[in-house]
């Protein structure tokens, strides 16, 4: 099987953000803004929990993928990169994880 990115999604995305293909979900989703992504992105949130929680691994599976698309939609329609997230999880990798949440609660 070739290898599939999060970096070839987030392009598939962003040639079909503003295709105005009437039969594109992203196109549509794009069109509708951040109000609709967002909605979209916290209901595959609260399917792949319920998936998770329930043991059900072929669901878990699908979700994830529906909440790495819609995450990656609204990454879109925000117009934040990919990158800039993989660069701020780099940058959180040399600390232990729980010096990087003291260090991100003592921001407010």
């Amino acid at each position: 099987m070739a290898e599939f990115s999060l970096s070839d999604l987030e392009t598939i995305i962003g040639e079909r953000a503003h295709s105005g293909d009437p039969d594109s979900w992203t196109a549509k989703l794009f069109a509708r803004g951040m109000d609709k992504a967002a909605q979209k992105l916290g209901e595959e949130a609260v399917e792949t929990v319920i998936a998770a929680v329930g043991g059900d691994r072929q669901a878990l599976v699908s979700e994830s993928a529906d909440l790495i698309y819609h995450w990656l939609v609204v990454l879109g329609v925000a117009g934040v990169p990919l990158a800039d997230v993989l660069t701020e999880l780099e940058r959180r990798t040399g600390r232990s994880g729980i010096a990087e949440k003291a260090s991100r609660q003592d921001r407010g």
